[in-house]
């Protein structure tokens, strides 16, 4: 059997990650991972790796420009949609995707019309000339119930490896990344990042592009200990908690058609200046301790409370 790493799966040497990184504008589109769910400013206001970036690269670049176009619940003909084309017409230098996931889960979608679907999108954005990063799905054999979605993920995922190919795209694999399979990089809800998540995803973009946010151990080995396991009886005593507040609100809004970001609009729908202050203390505290606390739990009790008065 072979062992394959996030260094096989992405490797850092290759002819796109040698390309200079002079990126002045950079939009992220895509659904809730991007949009920032579930890491939380103290102001209450959703990060995530997108923003996290963009204050990365506005640190060293003056008058770097950012939009984020993204909304929960997004399906790809809305982020293939409306957000590429103003994507298009912004013409920023570099535009991240993560896109798919809500199809992917819907049992009758068929994955390479999908497939078709996300490449003609990611080859008009590299026709204008933008470096395109794409995010492949991630691995939910650690979830239950969600692991049920795990050979769907997989070949979709395998889908996306071959278009980053065929369009000379970059590509971000986080079903390699052994840091996201940690429960500690997630929300309680099990469906999106929590702070350290995003973090590791920013980082790995980072360093990808040539532009590191500090070692390879921030995104590659951001805890010192492997994860607490519970003993068999109390994981499913939280397995039946989680599946009612979580797993059980997320199924009904798919039985109606519904999704969380109805009604939503994007949090910074225009391409403007980001100040290199912007969450300052919080990205010192970041590049401090790579391999220390992650902030999670002290903003676990905080961020449940957004995210149910939010979602009722």
């Amino acid at each position: 059997m072979v062992d394959v790493t996030d260094l096989d799966m992405n490797p850092p040497e290759g002819d796109q990650a040698q390309r200079p990184t002079a990126f002045r504008s950079y939009v992220a589109i895509g659904d809730s991972l991007t949009e920032g769910l579930d890491d939380l400013t103290p102001e209450g206001e959703y990060r995530g790796f997108a923003d996290r970036l963009a204050e990365h690269f506005s640190a060293s670049v003056p008058g770097f420009r950012y939009a984020n176009l993204a909304v929960r619940g997004r399906r790809m003909r809305h982020i293939f949609g409306e957000q590429l084309e103003q994507t298009l017409g912004f013409g920023p230098d570099l535009v991240t995707v993560h896109a798919g996931g809500n199809d992917v889960l819907r049992p009758n979608t068929d994955l390479d019309d999908l497939a078709a679907e996300f490449e003609t999108g990611i080859r008009r954005l590299r026709d204008a000339g933008i470096r395109v990063v794409i995010l492949s799905g991630h691995d939910t054999g650690w979830i239950p119930v969600l692991r049920v979605y795990r050979g769907r993920i997989a070949v979709f995922s395998m889908h996306l490896r071959a278009i980053a190919e065929r369009t000379a795209s970059d590509i971000v694999d986080l079903w390699s990344m052994g840091a996201l399979n940690d429960p500690r990089a997630w929300s309680v809800d099990r469906l999106h990042f929590n702070a350290a998540g995003h973090r590791i995803v920013a980082a790995r973009i980072a360093d990808m592009l040539g532009a590191p946010m500090g070692p390879r151990e921030i995104w590659a080995r951001p805890w010192e200990t492997p994860p607490e396991r519970l003993p068999r009886i109390l994981r499913r005593r939280e397995n039946w908690r989680w599946a009612r507040r979580h797993l059980v609100p997320w199924l009904s809004r798919r039985a109606l058609g519904r999704s969380s970001g109805d009604g939503r609009l994007p949090k910074r729908p225009q391409l403007t200046e980001l100040r290199p202050d912007r969450h300052g203390g919080e990205a010192a505290e970041d590049a401090a301790s790579p391999n220390g606390s992650t902030g999670a739990g002290r903003d676990s009790s905080r961020l449940d409370g957004a995210r149910d008065r939010e979602r009722r």
